[in-house]
């Protein structure tokens, strides 16, 4: 049982107790009382693979073949041989050295190749790894370096993943707060040959997001093909649960955004036009949207397709994507490799901001805007009063306790109504049983004259589920409360590792039952009986959930015993007194 399974499964559990029992339980009282064409080309496998076929008439440069796995020259629309260094060989000339040069700035350091103008590591100052010590690296150990290039001309293609690059500057740069946009440029000249081609990363200190430009001269119109990789590298202390996060998505120009876990992917052609493709993780984001702008223009603009294939690693998947060149020969594109902030998603715009979306899609426009309010608040109390997460998530659930005071108090007086009530509903559907027209007819007096309303205890009550639900989905991936520790809880955003709290919550939830149940006058076993089984139910549901969450949740019991000893108090003194009349308006 996955945990959004678990978690609703809770809820609903939750709220099957509060109306359900407010229904058919009540206590007895005693009888006295684009869609545009884009023109962006499609792929097609050279080897065949399905996913979208090539519409008639289409030319051969739109096809991707698949990977080479010999590092044999290329031919380049049929001129002379591309020499290829592979771990420092050249074909027919000496060994090139290596050069890896370095970007560090306050947000990340990356580290490139000259050989294939690779990227070989990209780690996150800003963030520790979970399962390993030091910082999150998003590239796999042993990966191969993504953002290999190739161009596709004809049937031809050119493999510029292992060619040697003059690099500027040679061993990289620093970039400090404050300082300006630099560039990190790889240049390949074709030695006999009037092919060349360029790729420049421009970084800011103070931003995740790389744009890239680019172009290539000496071939006809090529087709650019960019290796993503194979995924995000795990950073998480619970790897089970990472693994059912990670996903590769695409947001196509007509169809909308579309995500597939790895565990359900297949190899595969996604015909274009796609705004942008990528991967994730629980908490991180690698993504190429195309290009430099949010901005879509023209055919270049688009990304014609991407090519999901087998990877590596197993369990994960390998994706590469395409585009056109312009007439002129240049390409762009831009690059977001970082946490799964959702402001920093939605600056980058083309609705990269649901990358990784809360629940279900019905369920996102009820849920978002409550994320949104709840992440305010606590990251404003966690600013402002200097406190940790922990200690904020208290001060949070006494604080919704407070807030929603008023209707709780309301609703419990609903249910004070509608149990002295109850010897009249009792004694009008014994009499009328048989009768439903008339059963209906009373009813409706008994409501006009007393107020009786079955659900006026439980409606304001569930005021609170959106908050617990939101909430829920806060610690699923919001990168603020990841890794932070509280207590004996090294992670809020992780299951508590020793149970202690999924255990209080499951007992803070049997006192407040406890104290509703003591407070009647007579025995009601439906709620005995549910007074001892739904904290175990409870227990067990939300033994895997986000420590935080279950911090939230007991907190805001406990903060609610006042208003249960108030309405245990008011029942008891209700007996013998007479059934109170509805106000009038």
């Amino acid at each position: 049982m996955n945990t959004e399974v678990r978690f609703l499964l809770a809820i609903g559990l939750m709220l099957a107790v509060l109306v359900g029992t407010n229904l058919m339980f009540p206590p007895v009282i005693p009888e006295e009382g684009l869609a545009a064409d884009s023109g962006a080309p499609p792929l097609e496998s050279a080897s065949g693979v399905s996913g979208g076929a090539v519409p008639s008439g289409a030319e051969a440069s739109s096809a991707i073949p698949s990977i080479p796995t010999q590092q044999d020259p290329l031919t380049v629309a049929g001129q002379a041989p591309v020499e290829q260094a592979v771990d420092g060989q050249a074909t027919g000339s000496s060994v090139v050295p290596e050069q890896r040069p370095i970007v560090a700035t306050p947000l990340f350091h990356f580290e490139f190749s000259n050989h294939g103008a690779r990227l070989h590591s990209a780690v996150l100052t800003q963030f520790d790894a979970l399962n390993r010590e030091g910082l999150v690296d998003l590239m796999p150990d042993g990966a191969d370096g993504y953002l290999g290039q190739k161009l596709v001309v004809g049937s031809d293609t050119v493999d510029l993943s292992r060619v040697v690059f003059d690099v500027e500057p040679a061993a990289g740069f620093t970039l400090a707060e404050g300082d300006s946009a630099r560039t990190l440029r790889f240049s390949y000249q074709h030695p006999t040959s009037p092919f060349t081609f360029q790729i420049e990363y421009e970084f800011l200190p103070e931003s995740y997001q790389v744009v890239v430009r680019g172009s290539s001269a000496g071939l006809e119109r090529p087709l650019l093909v960019t290796d993503l990789g194979d995924g995000i590298a795990f950073a998480e202390a619970d790897s089970a649960t990472e693994a059912r996060s990670m996903a590769h998505v695409h947001n196509h120009l007509q169809e909308g955004i579309q995500s597939t876990i790895h565990e359900k992917a297949e190899t595969m052609l996604v015909e274009g036009p796609l705004v942008w493709a990528a991967f994730r993780s629980k908490f991180f984001v690698f993504a190429l949207l195309a290009g430099e702008t949010e901005v879509v223009e023209s055919e270049a603009s688009y990304l014609g397709g991407m090519l999901i294939q087998e990877s590596q690693f197993d369990g994960r998947v390998r994706l590469a994507t395409a585009q056109s060149l312009t007439a002129d020969g240049e390409f762009g594109y831009r690059l977001f490799m970082g946490p799964q902030d959702y402001a920093l998603l939605n600056s980058l715009g083309q609705g990269m901001e649901e990358v990784n979306p809360y629940g279900w899609k019905f369920f996102r426009p009820i849920v978002r805007p409550f994320v949104s309010v709840i992440m305010k608040i606590l990251t404003y109390l966690h600013g402002t009063l200097s406190l940790g997460y922990g200690w904020v998530l208290i001060i949070f659930g006494v604080m919704m306790r407070v807030v929603l005071f008023p209707l709780n108090h309301k609703a419990m007086k609903a249910q004070l109504r509608n149990m002295a009530v109850q010897p009249l509903l009792k004694e009008i559907q014994t009499k009328y049983k048989d009768q439903p027209e008339k059963l209906q007819k009373e009813m409706m007096k008994l409501y006009k004259e007393h107020g009786f309303n079955p659900l006026a205890g439980c409606l304001p009550m569930l005021i609170p589920w959106p908050v617990l639900i939101a909430l829920f989905f806060v610690f699923q991936n919001t990168i603020e409360l990841r890794g932070v520790p509280f207590l004996w809880m090294p992670d809020l955003s992780a299951p508590d590792p020793l149970y202690l709290l999924p255990v209080f919550l499951g007992l803070s939830m049997f006192l407040m039952q406890y104290v509703s149940y003591k407070s009647l006058d007579a025995p009601n076993p439906q709620m005995k009986m549910m007074m001892w089984l739904m904290p175990g139910m409870m227990v067990f549901i939300f033994f895997n959930l986000a420590s935080g969450l279950n911090l939230y949740y007991a907190t805001a019991n406990i903060a609610t015993l006042p208003q249960q000893i108030w309405i245990a108090n008011e029942r008891k003194k209700m007996k013998g007194q007479p059934i109170p009349k509805a106000k009038k308006d």
